[in-house]
């Protein structure tokens, strides 16, 4: 079989090729990629050839939503076994040498890289692949009783987890999460999760009102300005990373309640109610990617207690990649997208790589 790779060459230029096999590190493990879960970066890469200020400049295997098995262990006898289950932790924490940055948040260390990410030069290659070699430290191992469809969640859930709990115990508290989509649902699940008495969502489209209806939040138009206001919640996730988000995440807190801003924001100047934030004495958190919630989450997906049924709303083969991408850029007909390793169609070989192979591994 082909080692098929979903590669980003610039704005609208995304591309299904065959790839050199991995040539592991002694600390790397080959891993066979199930599944890969499309996240809004994957698409900037694809739209934009840019996911804010990371620009393509080579090309680049997309994706960091990863779960497989381990087919090849470390040469060095790290990390898991042959046949070890696994999803993939993306980042990997490191300083700039002059940025100071808090020890116990590896999120927030200023020289990371995370795979599928046009930080750097080189890229920090992707995992959307048949086969990838990772460094062992990446991988964590998935109970038996989780499925790799799921486990390739536990990415986005993990951001969604840091997110809600950057706002401290919300047992027995009103939360609103602004916006819907796949992080949005998670956002919701996690809520549910952790206690809250009461989890509404906000969104523009009717599907995603309904996923959150369906895992117990009471869903509300986006457009209802007059609604969204009466609510008084004691905790606002703003997952949309738009302006009218922020405005309505804003004017939904309660006083002395606290907005956490998920979804990123454009760059630059971004409109805000600040003199509403300083007189209701709102506590305004930022939330970036996660820390060491990764194993929390694997557990809490394979006990079930975390409930992310109905999330994923379609999954499609690898070769696929464009279409699929199509579909998850369209918020009214889609939550999460899998793109679907396991049964890769053979090639056509005449295809050209996409990666030389003096690359080496992914990672």
């Amino acid at each position: 079989m082909p080692n098929l790779g979903v590669v980003a060459h610039a704005a609208d230029d995304l591309r299904v090729e065959a790839l050199p096999e991995p040539a592991p590190r002694a600390d790397e493990a080959v891993v066979e990629i199930a599944y890969g879960g499309v996240c809004g970066s994957d698409l900037h890469y694809w739209r934009h050839g840019a996911a804010g200020a990371s620009v393509l400049r080579e090309p680049m295997v997309l994706g960091h939503e990863i779960a497989g098995t381990v087919v090849a262990a470390a040469a060095d006898g790290s990390g898991p076994r042959v046949g070890v289950r696994v999803a993939v932790h993306p980042l990997t924490p490191k300083g700039d040498g002059s940025t100071p940055w808090p020890a116990d948040r590896p999120n927030l260390a200023p020289g990371s890289s995370y795979l599928g990410s046009a930080l750097h030069l080189p890229h920090t290659q992707g995992g959307f692949a048949a086969r990838v070699a990772l460094p062992t430290r990446l991988l964590h191992a998935v109970p038996d009783a989780l499925p790799l469809e799921a486990a390739a969640l536990a990415e986005p859930a993990a951001v969604a987890w840091h997110g809600l709990e950057r706002a401290g115990d919300v047992r027995g508290k009103r939360v609103l999460v602004i916006g819907a989509g796949p992080i949005g649902q998670l956002v919701v699940a996690v809520a549910r999760h952790h206690g809250a008495a009461e989890v509404f969502a906000t969104d523009l489209h009717e599907l995603p009102r309904d996923l959150a209806r369906q895992h117990g939040a009471i869903a509300i138009d986006a457009t209802d300005a007059a609604a969204i206001a009466e609510l008084h919640a004691d905790v606002v996730v703003e997952s949309s990373g738009t302006v009218p988000g922020l405005a309505s995440a804003i004017a939904a807190c309660r006083r002395g309640g606290t907005v956490v801003l998920l979804g990123l924001q454009r760059a630059g100047d971004v409109p805000a109610a600040i003199a509403t934030a300083i007189t209701r004495e709102l506590t305004l958190t930022g939330s970036f990617r996660f820390a060491d919630e990764f194993d929390d989450v694997i557990a809490a997906l394979a006990d079930g207690t975390l409930d992310v049924s109905g999330i994923v709303t379609h999954v499609l083969p690898a070769e696929q990649a464009v279409e699929a991408f199509g579909i998850a850029a369209d918020a009214s007909v889609s939550s999460k997208v899998l793109l679907d390793f396991t049964a890769a169609a053979a090639a056509d070989p005449t295809v050209d790589l996409a990666v030389d192979s003096s690359q080496g591994s992914i990672g």
